[in-house]
């Protein structure tokens, strides 16, 4: 006598797939918005409960092209999350092709964020370079809706130009309740600019020309100060020295960090960062965990 079996109740189907690490979802795209130029940030949408703390990430990517990794770059609310997305590879690319409506697949949440727990009651200080501020973009959400749990906010964000920084049309809310310092290495309506400061008088915005440690000064931060950094593994080099040169202790610094990353559940080995696991130990390290390590830059 043949047994047929038992044939899987939806149920079972369900908690096979959320104990399953591995397994896709499918996630819809319900907006897509250009930042700067080759960066776009989407909006998805999930038919499943849904939650990452800021700093996680996802890999996200379509079947016979592959995946990326992409740290969110809004809190989850009810099923729906943003990535902010540089195209700058083959998955990127042909990610960037995608538009309202469209379909693709993700895994996750991965990973370790933000110790936004370890931030209440301190003050903060934010440090972004780039499309580096995308991670850190979940961070000042999450102290924009609970402002009061934290102290004195500073958010200093760099950029090539005022043309390449992400995010403008939300800073003027941000600065309501944060302290908002931005630096650019050139403005490009003034050419060449010989002055320490340049006023943007299309938007009434003042930019620091120069470098993100130069306002390290100005913000001043102390021993008891937590500090957030993500940007390019060069930049954050400079900026975590200039913090320890200021007085704030390697354990109080944390960075996020970039590396190749594949099964995103330390399985695969590809983001080994000597001896660590950049997808399920980090990707957010403090300066402790990673300073002087041979393979990078820290």
């Amino acid at each position: 006598m043949v047994s047929h079996g038992h044939r899987p109740h939806r149920d079972d189907e369900r908690n096979s797939a959320i104990m399953n690490p591995l397994k896709p979802l499918k996630a819809r795209i319900t907006d897509v918005r250009s930042e700067v130029a080759e960066v776009r940030t989407y909006a998805f949408s999930v038919d499943s409960v849904f939650s990452a703390r800021p700093g996680q990430f996802n890999m996200v990517g379509y079947p016979g092209v592959g995946e990326a990794p992409v740290s969110f770059s809004s809190v989850p609310h009810k099923g729906s999350f943003e990535h902010t997305i540089k195209a700058v590879g083959r998955v990127t690319g042909f990610l960037s092709g995608f538009k309202k409506g469209d379909e693709l697949f993700l895994r996750g949440p991965y990973g370790r964020g933000w110790p936004m727990k370890n931030a209440e009651g301190k003050d903060v200080l934010l440090i972004a370079g780039g499309v580096g501020l995308a991670p850190m973009r979940p961070v000042v959400q999450r102290i924009l809706e609970e402002r009061e749990l934290f102290g004195d906010v500073n958010l200093i964000y760099g950029a090539r130009n005022e043309q390449n920084l992400l995010f403008m049309h939300e800073f003027g809310a941000w600065g309501k309740s944060i302290s908002l310092r931005l630096a650019v290495d050139e403005i490009s309506q003034y050419s060449p600019v010989s002055t320490p400061e340049a006023k943007d008088v299309k938007r009434g915005r003042k930019y620091h020309v120069g470098l993100v440690t130069d306002l390290l000064e100005k913000v001043k931060p102390g021993p008891e100060t937590l500090a957030f950094v993500c940007g390019p593994e060069i930049m954050m080099r400079f900026v975590c020295r200039g913090l320890v040169m200021q007085g704030v202790p390697n354990s109080k610094i944390y960075v996020s960090i970039e590396r190749r990353m594949k099964c995103g559940i330390a399985h695969c080995g590809h983001c080994q960062h000597f001896g660590l696991f950049v997808c399920k130990d980090g990707p957010v390290f403090s300066y402790d965990e990673i300073r002087g390590l041979p393979d990078g830059l820290l």
